[in-house]
């Protein structure tokens, strides 16, 4: 390998920095805007062998995501739930916690085999022929704790010289400027998702934001509640309440969140979910069979939760859900300046009251003759008409569970608390950072 420093042309540095321009206008995501970004530098001529860039998000799951990006090996991207803990032994010994413990914004280092490595994460760069190695951190804004971190490696064996070094420097800042827009993008489209939905989060988006906007449309309708939450406001504390009502949602609602479904709203201790099908039979079966394959698996996955309840000591969590099908209006109400997007209508009030028989009926799942009408053969037991004020009558079935599927038969993943990233301990230490900057230690994680 030559020990000679190449020249970097600045042509096509200028040209990587206005495919990021490029990029970001056109609304790339950030994991397409990183990837497209190191293989340019590596086309233009920069010997890196290894990038790593690490970003804060607003996010309700993670703290942060990591890039690396390996020449000939293509990019990881890591994303880890919070966790409670300390930051590992391996990150308090790494170069981006030095950078943030000494408020440096750049470090450099040449990798000599025959010296002690002054940071661990630099014997498994030797293995990969690192011979040359240079951390930064560039904030996003001066008192904001979002940002980007990384570092430059090369195998080069003459290492950066001073006009890479440079390149680098300058290129920085035009991703900064680019992966901003991307996560701030990144951030609105989690924030519309985990408050409104997929889909409503995504008309937001397109700009369906005006009272009145929306539209009518024809869905499977579900509506849960959990029992008993009043007492138990009343006679345990906050953090239990509240605990419990996150285990009745993340067993009895997560189930009517996918495979078509579509969580709308919260309400208190209750949920109204969507499955937006077309006017005719074939797609009217489809939605109605999927939310009943929904309300088995959370009837299996509420019998696992009260069964660990019970091995705790804990009382079990009782539910209702109706089920039912029909037509709605899906849209925005509310004040000109403060909205809601939801569904409305005639239909949604049945389901409400649907629901509301469970206490009535020794059943946890009810469902309209309409709604059981498009599930095919599967066994139900006709309860009884019931006259419901203001609404027509409707006949009552309750479908057998017995053959319930087992919780983990979804093939939906179950997020347990893993372990913390090197990315995300990078940003939580930055972001913990700004916080004790500004003088409120007491928000540290």
């Amino acid at each position: 390998m030559s020990t000679s420093y190449a020249e970097i042309s600045t042509i096509l540095m200028d040209k990587v920095a206005d495919w990021l321009n490029e990029s970001a206008l056109a609304g790339n995501d950030l994991e397409t805007l990183v990837n497209g970004f190191c293989e340019r530098l590596a086309a233009a001529g920069l010997p890196l062998k290894r990038v790593h860039l690490s970003f804060s998000m607003l996010h309700p799951l993670y703290d942060a995501l990591g890039f690396t990006w390996i020449r000939g090996q293509g990019m990881e991207v890591e994303g880890f739930r919070k966790e409670a803990g300390v930051p590992s032994e391996r990150f308090l010994t790494s170069p981006y916690y030095h950078l943030l413990s000494n408020k440096l914004d750049h470090l450099r280092r040449r990798l000599d085999p025959s010296v002690v490595s002054e940071f661990p994460v630099f014997d498994d760069l030797r293995l990969m022929g690192i011979t040359d190695y240079m951390a930064f951190v560039h904030p996003f804004s001066g008192n904001s704790s979002q940002g980007m971190m990384g570092s430059w490696s090369t195998d080069s064996a003459a290492g950066f010289s001073d006009s890479m070094i440079s390149a680098l420097l300058r290129i920085q800042s035009h991703l900064a400027i680019a992966t901003k827009m991307a996560v701030l993008t990144k951030l609105a489209d989690n924030m519309m998702t985990t408050y409104l939905g997929g889909d409503a989060g995504r008309r937001v988006l397109d700009g369906q934001i005006k009272r009145g906007e929306g539209d009518t449309i024809r869905a499977a309708l579900v509506m849960g509640d959990m029992r008993g939450s009043s007492r138990l406001a009343e006679t345990a504390g906050r953090e239990v309440y509240i605990d419990t009502l996150n285990q009745f949602f993340d067993a009895v609602a997560a189930p009517f969140n996918r495979n078509g479904g579509q969580i709308m709203s919260f309400i208190g201790d209750g949920f109204i979910a969507v499955y937006p099908c077309e006017r005719h039979r074939s797609q009217s079966e489809i939605a109605c069979q999927a939310a009943l394959a929904a309300a088995h698996k959370a009837s299996a996955r509420m019998m696992d939760l009260n069964l660990r309840r019970k091995e705790q000591g804990l009382s079990d969590i009782k539910f209702g859900i109706g089920l039912h099908v029909g037509n709605v209006m899906f849209g925005n109400v509310g004040l000109t300046d403060r909205l809601t997007f939801s569904v409305f209508g005639s239909a949604v009030n049945e389901v409400q009251r649907l629901q509301t028989l469970t206490k009535k009926y020794p059943h946890s799942v009810l469902a309209s003759k309409d709604f059981a009408g498009y599930c095919g053969a599967n066994s139900w037991l006709t309860l009884g008409n019931e006259e419901l004020a203001g609404i027509k009558k409707l006949t009552v079935l309750s479908p057998d569970l017995s053959g319930a599927l087992a919780p983990d038969e979804d093939g939906a993943p179950e997020y347990a608390h893993d372990r913390r990233s090197d990315a995300e301990q990078v940003m939580l230490l930055h972001r913990d950072a700004a916080r004790m900057a500004a003088g409120d230690p007491s928000k540290l994680q």
